[in-house]
């Protein structure tokens, strides 16, 4: 999530664009939904015979094209319940060596979020140039797409322009015939997944990747597990540990999700994440003297602000694309997106202005940023994946637009700005062609070495609530927080949080529970 790649070079966050796609659609990270995953109760071992060619495989690791980092391909089974039918997936891994000086760590694995974020984008544009020297001189810097991801055989659906009319379509049904188009976008857009992506959309769920992840440690040669998990990588995190508790090492868990809460649980806690942090926006923007939405209390602005996407929900205003003009869906989006990162906040005050007074191209252009769309009308297949592992991970939020209706006021209350929007917007797993493997499930990872759990307080994408519960859950889960806005802690500026996750990852001291920065 970003604008003109603001968020995404400045490291906060892949990840945050990886969970509003979470929270928004689906029934389960805005642009939509939230996801949690199912375990089965026997991981096959990776000794058995079947697999054991996967951890045997060696990497053959080549220039990027980007200077100082390699890539390679690893194969895994496409399907792990059937790893000997000789079916596979690719999946894209990138490294950066230690640069030293110091001893070698081993690998630090890092996820940026989503579902749906490039591990490797994550890797060449920030985490393996951005974080601390000390740690980048001691471990390899590593990432991979996730499978359906990108490089990592990606789930593929709509065209660019078929993208385009889909994130304009209204996600405030006022009657019947907006509730029609929406449902039919929904399926025509599921239905697009399963026309191109039939083979992988049933072998896409976290748990998938989470073995995926388990057999790049071993082809890296890693005894353990170091890993860094952002937004969304923290529900990947949990299931590894869960999974495989005695393999992990150190692992950070950065914005954190409650895996125990199902679909309509999760989209709802992330409206009211959004409304958090609009509030704090809010307040904010009353300050400054270039602030569009007027002065007075957060609810006051929040009042203007709603009704702005009233009016452009009835007539929209020019973006500098005539096919797309600004509209309420568009408007919302880029709202939301800057949301992410209160570093975006002049931006956002810059850009509504601007479309208060018609030219609706800032806010396009943070819309444009959430939905990866390049400017050549491109989409990275971000919002593809983010749908596909979502909705495999746990049934839909919703059985149909009846129980969004029902829905409806618990989500108003929780944000009256953003509460409609996000509600019909988790209706889209509903129309899934592959039924979910997974459900909401508490990950306890018993056995494992201290894991660190860490929770920011205004946090918009994965509520504080989510760190706390996951740090309950985890039988060795040590919970840090960090009392401050934006989506994660780690890299943004507190002093406090880089400290006790440096000295983790370093020396092996999680903080002591319950830190506070």
């Amino acid at each position: 999530m970003d604008t003109s790649r603001l968020l995404r070079t400045t490291g906060t966050v892949i990840a945050a664009a990886g969970l509003l796609l979470s929270g928004c659609t689906s029934g389960g990270s805005g642009e939509p939904g939230a996801a949690a995953a199912s375990l089965p109760s026997a991981p096959p071992s990776p000794d058995a015979a079947a697999l054991r060619p996967y951890y045997a495989q060696e990497l053959t690791w080549r220039d990027c094209g980007v200077p100082g980092f390699q890539c390679s391909t690893m194969k895994a089974p496409l399907d792990y319940a059937n790893p000997g039918s000789g079916q596979d997936v690719d999946i894209a891994v990138s490294r950066r060596t230690a640069t030293g000086p110091g001893k070698r760590l081993g690998s630090l694995v890092v996820n940026p979020g989503g579902p749906g974020g490039s591990g490797i984008g994550y890797l060449q544009a920030y985490a393996g140039i951005g974080y601390p020297a000390a740690v980048r001189a001691r471990y390899d810097m590593v990432s991979f797409d996730p499978r359906g991801v990108e490089r990592s055989s990606p789930v593929e659906c709509l065209s660019g322009p078929a993208m385009d009319k889909y994130t304009q379509v209204d996600q405030t049904p006022d009657d019947a015939a907006e509730r029609a188009e929406l449902v039919t976008a929904f399926k025509e857009f599921a239905r697009a997944c399963e026309a191109k992506s039939g083979r992988v959309l049933p072998h896409v769920s976290t748990v998938d990747a989470a073995r995926d992840m388990d057999l790049l440690r071993g082809v890296l040669g890693d005894q353990k597990l170091n890993y860094v998990g952002a937004s969304y990588g923290t529900l990947l995190g949990a299931t590894y540990a869960d999974l495989f508790p005695d393999r992990v090492g150190r692992l950070v868990l950065d914005g954190a999700m409650d895996p125990a809460r199902p679909a309509l649980e999760l989209n709802r806690d992330q409206t009211e994440g959004f409304e958090t942090a609009f509030t704090s926006f809010a307040k904010d923007c009353a300050k400054q003297p270039d602030c569009p939405l007027g002065k007075g209390d957060p609810d006051a602005v929040a009042a203007r602000l709603k009704e702005f996407f009233r009016k452009l929900d009835a007539q929209p205003v020019a973006s500098g694309d005539p096919d797309r003009p600004l509209g309420e869906a568009l408007a919302t989006t880029g709202v939301i997106a800057a949301l992410y990162d209160e570093s975006a906040w002049p931006q956002l005050r810059e850009a509504l202005s601007s479309a208060m007074n018609g030219d609706g191209s800032g806010l396009l252009s943070l819309a444009d940023s959430y939905y990866e769309r390049e400017a050549d009308g491109k989409y990275a297949n971000l919002m593809f994946a983010n749908a596909a592992v979502n909705c495999l991970d746990q049934p839909a939020a919703f059985t149909g637009p009846e129980a969004v209706d029902t829905a409806l006021p618990s989500f108003e209350k929780a944000s009256p700005v953003f509460g409609a929007g996000l509600a019909w917007a988790a209706l889209n797993c509903t129309y899934w062609p592959v039924k979910a493997t997974g459900k909401a499930k508490e990950l306890t990872a018993k056995g494992a070495a201290p894991i660190v759990v860490v929770g920011t307080t205004r946090d918009p994408a994965t509520p504080y609530k989510w760190a706390q519960a996951l740090a309950g859950q985890l039988e060795s889960g040590t919970l840090l927080t960090y009392d401050g806005d934006g989506h994660t802690a780690y890299g943004r500026g507190s002093e406090c949080i880089d400290t006790a996750i440096n000295r983790y990852l370093l020396e092996g001291k999680a903080p002591q529970d319950g830190k506070k920065c």
